[in-house]
């Protein structure tokens, strides 16, 4: 796994071992980039399942203002923190450990991009989705990566993208 745009493009990332944890494929991550290339510099970006740490960092390389990790399990924010070193990254972001329903609610900031990758086949994806529009800037965007098309509809909410790119579906909100 490797950052794939920005500052530090082609640096390797730590992944974890077995097949537990799903990272943001490398294709689908730059993809993601391409389609935000014009909003990312300068913004405040919000990993909130964030694994490995590879999307914020990619977000931190491409010139995000702040990117905010949260992750509930301890060795995603050892393994994202570590990430963060390796790459001498020194400031630009934060890191918390806690559950996604914890962060929103507690959160003051408000973001103009949200990623949310939760474990796939998990209802925590969906739960956080639902109530992000609370940490959404005006004019922000959310995206949720599934395997499968997000087909329900949110109270505050509404899809206006949808892109597949091989077993990852990528699905684009605003506020209505």
């Amino acid at each position: 796994m490797r950052i794939v745009g920005g500052e530090y493009r082609g640096r390797i990332l730590k992944e974890f071992k077995g097949l537990d944890i799903r990272p943001t494929a490398d294709m689908t991550r730059e993809s993601l980039f391409n389609i935000l290339r014009n909003r990312i510099y300068g913004a405040k970006f919000l990993d909130l399942f964030c694994g490995t740490g590879a999307v914020g960092i990619e977000a931190i390389s491409r010139g995000a203002e702040i990117v905010y990790f949260n992750d509930i399990n301890k060795q995603s924010y050892y393994l994202t923190q570590d990430n963060l070193n390796s790459l001498k990254i020194d400031g630009g972001y934060k890191l918390s450990l806690g559950s996604a329903e914890y962060f929103i609610n507690f959160c003051a900031i408000k973001f103009d991009i949200i990623f949310i990758d939760a474990p796939y086949q998990s209802e925590q994806g969906k739960s956080a989705l639902n109530s992000c529009d609370k940490i959404l800037a005006d004019g922000g965007i959310i995206i949720f990566e599934d395997q499968t098309p997000f087909k329900d509809e949110l109270e505050n909410l509404e899809k206006y993208d949808e892109r597949r790119y091989g077993k990852a579906y990528l699905s684009f909100f605003r506020k209505k």
